[in-house]
């Protein structure tokens, strides 16, 4: 083209899911217009120097409760867009639990007017589902969620458990054009358990009433119905080796199946998480080192298609109740990437720099991208996508400290630890919305999601053995 770009940024380490380039990327009306070498210069209105650091696209978090409407005293739309871009995110899909339930297409377009105005990041929904009220489903088209959620168990923020089989069933048989993502954990499994033992007053005994065979079962379960009907489906924060075993043979297999993990799973285990308290009571429960150890492994070997924060703000006054009444849920969208950054290094220190880099842009932008029907736009530095785009220090160390943290809620579990790997500035669609602790323009705006043809047991979007 002719004249000056909108925004050149020029001397990065341009990271993709499988390389990472030395060059830069010009900007124009939003859209990434050109990939450059290091050797190239084209000229822009606004030109930004990367310093020779990691340039990433913009992340995207596919997990979120950003609390609006209803639980405002917890975190409120603005303070978590400002955590979620301070951690280089520029896109998140926030899960339907709020108040009232995101069920229907028209609460989705009310929590869409209720954010318009308020969110530094492009944003969009899964929708809900209320146990024997599944007609708001019948009208349900592609362009209208992401996904469409099913909690299998519940708790406090999380009360419209399916657990009727008729009703699971039915979801199953009625949706082949919209994933269903699964909080997999079996309500009847945990009702026997918490029959049997005590209330917990610690994370040891939590984990006897909350224990890894309630996820088991309910993935079995599930596939038994992926088998049937071939509908594709997602499982969020997956915890225990069993699960990851079960759902990387399905995937092998064929099944339409994806799944994920959170980054304090891949952070804590029991004894690590202990000391915390309720600050790690969480839903599901953390797992034993072993889980965590094949939970990298699927890191390792592609298996794992994304890592989701589950950001699921309380107030400390919450968290400070005795263990057993206080709800289960931790922030975290501000520390997804230097979480998993710091945690790539330390547990797969046989990968390169870049190719930790790489793992990260696979499992925080193209999978997720892949997955949610959101590649036309995000996930990737390619020219025709919005440019949203993240300047990275991966050699900066975090000592993570409450004074730092943009959530509402105004801890993490972190605090206290070294994270290595810090964004710098992140970028949505060609506008600067963080730069080194100051902000950009609160105008983001919802997603639109591409068709997608009908799962099959041969291909679905976002799989790494597609």
């Amino acid at each position: 083209m002719s004249g000056l770009y909108d925004l050149v940024i020029y001397n990065g380490r341009l990271v993709y899911k499988d390389a990472v380039r030395d060059g830069g990327i010009a900007v124009q009306d939003g859209k990434i217009a050109l990939v450059f070498e290091a050797s190239q210069r084209p000229q822009g209105k606004q030109e930004l120097d990367a310093g020779g650091k990691y340039v990433l696209p913009g992340l995207i978090d596919s997990h979120v409760h950003f609390r609006t409407p209803g639980y405002e005293h917890k975190e409120n739309w603005e303070s978590a867009s400002k955590a979620a871009v301070a951690g280089g995110i520029t896109t998140v899909l926030d899960m339907p639990n709020t108040d009232p339930y995101t069920d229907t297409i028209e609460r989705i377009r009310q929590k869409d007017k209720l954010i318009q105005g308020h969110s530094l990041v492009d944003y969009g929904f899964h929708i809900g589902v209320v146990p024997g009220k599944l007609h708001p489903l019948d009208g349900l088209q592609q362009e209208h969620a992401a996904s469409i959620k099913l909690f299998l168990t519940g708790h406090r923020t999380a009360r419209n458990v399916i657990d009727l089989d008729a009703d699971l069933e039915t979801i199953f048989r009625m949706q082949r054009q919209i994933p269903l993502t699964l909080h997999a954990e079996d309500d009847a499994v945990l009702h026997l358990y918490r029959r049997v033992h005590r209330t917990p007053n610690d994370l040891a005994s939590y984990e006897l009433i909350a224990p890894r065979s309630g996820a088991i079962a309910a993935v079995s379960r599930v596939l038994r119905l992926v088998r049937k009907y071939g509908t594709s489906i997602h499982v969020l924060h997956v915890s225990s080796e069993e699960e990851v075993d079960l759902l990387e043979t399905a995937a092998r297999a064929g099944y339409p199946v994806t799944f994920e993990t959170t980054a304090h799973q891949l952070w804590f285990d029991l004894e690590s998480a202990a000391a915390l308290g309720t600050k790690t009571k969480l839903s599901p429960a953390i797992r034993g080192k072993r889980d965590r150890a094949r939970l990298w492994d699927a890191v390792r070997s592609g298996a794992l298609t994304s890592v989701g924060s589950d950001h699921a703000p309380h107030s400390l006054k919450e968290k400070a109740a005795d263990f057993g009444e206080a709800p289960p849920g931790l922030p975290g969208v501000q520390e997804l990437l230097p979480v998993l950054l710091t945690g790539l290094g330390r547990h797969l220190p046989e990968l390169s720099r870049d190719e930790q880099l790489s793992k990260v842009v696979s499992l925080l932008a193209d999978g997720p991208a892949n997955r949610f029907r959101l590649n036309h736009l995000k996930g990737s530095l390619r020219p025709g996508l919005d440019a949203d785009i993240v300047i990275v220090d991966d050699e900066q160390v975090w000592e993570v400290g409450a004074k730092d943290l943009y959530s509402f809620c105004g801890w993490s579990p972190y605090e206290g630890l070294p994270l290595t790997g810090v964004p710098l500035v992140t970028i949505r669609r060609g506008q600067i919305v963080f730069d080194r602790g100051q902000f950009g323009k609160f105008d983001g705006r919802s997603l639109s999601y591409a068709p997608a043809p009908f799962a099959t047991f041969e291909q679905v979007s976002g799989s790494p053995f597609h």
